[in-house]
C-alpha cells in the first residue's frame, strides 16, 4: 500500500485571526481619532503643569553640560568691579605622535621630544592645568567677581576661558579638552550656542577694560610686596589683570604690565601664586 503524502504548498491563513486583527486595528484608530481633538487642545491651551514642564525643562537645558566640563553656578549679578587673570607662556603644544595628535608632557613622550631635539622640561601642560583650578575654585570666582581668564600659549594661541566653567579634575581629561580646543578652536557647551572655551585673536589687551591695572608677577623683580597690603593700597576704581607665568622655569616678558611685583622671596608655582592673589582680594571684598 502507497502512503499519501502531503502536497506542498501555502498553508491557508486562520480566517478568523485575520478579522479580529482587522477588528484590533479599527479600535485602534477609532481611539486615535478621539485622542486628536484633546492633543490639538492641549498644544493650543497648553496647562499650568504642562507649561510647569517646559519651564523645568528649560532651565535644564540652561544648565546643560559639555562632555567633561560641567559648568559651575556662580554670582553672576554683582556689577563691581572684579579681576582677569592673564596665564602667559602656557606650555600647551600639540603633535603628531605615532598615529594620532596628542597635546605634549614631559612624562609620556620624553623620547619623542629628545627624538625632535626639544627638552621635555618646557612640557608642563599641568603647570596650565593647576593654575585654572586654582582660579575657577577660588571664591573670588564663586562670588562672581572673576570677570575673565585668557590663557596664551608658549606658541602664541590665546584663547579664553569662561568663569562659570569648571575644568575637569584629571589631568588626562584635561589634556583630551585641550586638545579638541586647540585643534577646533572653540568647545560650546551642548544645548546651547555659548563658546566654553575659545581661541581670539591677540593681543591680549584688546579684551581688558579701560580703567584696568596690569599686574606682573616674578620672584626676580626688586619690588617685595605683601599680597593683601597691595591690593587694599590699588583702591576699587579699576579692574585689576593678575599676569602669571604658565611655564616650568623663566620670566613672562610682556610690554603691557604697569608694574612687575614679587609676592614672596622664594619661588612660588603658578597655582600658589594665585592662591595667594585670591586669599588677598577676598579679605580685601569681604568674601568668605
Amino acid at each position: 500500500m502507497v502512503r499519501p503524502y502531503a502536497i506542498k504548498g501555502k498553508k491557508r491563513k486562520n480566517r478568523g485571526e485575520k478579522y479580529d486583527k482587522e477588528e484590533q486595528e479599527h479600535e485602534e484608530q477609532v481611539e486615535e481619532e478621539e485622542r486628536e481633538p484633546a492633543k490639538q487642545a492641549a498644544i493650543e491651551n497648553p496647562t499650568e503643569e504642562v507649561e510647569g514642564k517646559k519651564e523645568e525643562e528649560g532651565g535644564e537645558a540652561g544648565t546643560d553640560e559639555l562632555e567633561g566640563i560641567p559648568i559651575a553656578p556662580s554670582d553672576k549679578k554683582n556689577n563691581k568691579n572684579g579681576v582677569i587673570f592673564v596665564l602667559e607662556k602656557a606650555s600647551l603644544e600639540v603633535a603628531k605622535v605615532g598615529k594620532s595628535f596628542q597635546l605634549l608632557n614631559s612624562d609620556d613622550h620624553a623620547n619623542f621630544l629628545r627624538k625632535n631635539n626639544k627638552n621635555p622640561a618646557d612640557y608642563r601642560p599641568d603647570i596650565t592645568h593647576q593654575a585654572l583650578l586654582s582660579i575657577l575654585d577660588s571664591p573670588v570666582n564663586k562670588a562672581g567677581r572673576l570677570q575673565a581668564v585668557y590663557v596664551r600659549t608658549e606658541k602664541g594661541v590665546l584663547f579664553e576661558v569662561k568663569p562659570h566653567v569648571r575644568i575637569p579634575r584629571t589631568y588626562k581629561r584635561f589634556s583630551g579638552i585641550m586638545l579638541q580646543l586647540l585643534q577646533k578652536l572653540n568647545i560650546t557647551a551642548v544645548g546651547k550656542r555659548e563658546k566654553l572655551l575659545r581661541v581670539i585673536k591677540n593681543p591680549v589687551t584688546n579684551y581688558f577694560p579701560v580703567n584696568s591695572r596690569k599686574i606682573g608677577f616674578s620672584y626676580s623683580s626688586d619690588k617685595l610686596a605683601k599680597m593683601r597690603k597691595y591690593v587694599d593700597a590699588v583702591g576699587d576704581d579699576g579692574n585689576l589683570v593678575f599676569v602669571v607665568g604658565a611655564m616650568a622655569h623663566g620670566k613672562i616678558e610682556v610690554d603691557y604690565i604697569d608694574d612687575f611685583i614679587a609676592i614672596s622671596g622664594y619661588p612660588l608655582s603658578a597655582a600658589m601664586c594665585i592662591a595667594r592673589i585670591t586669599e588677598a582680594l577676598a579679605d580685601k571684598w569681604s568674601i568668605l
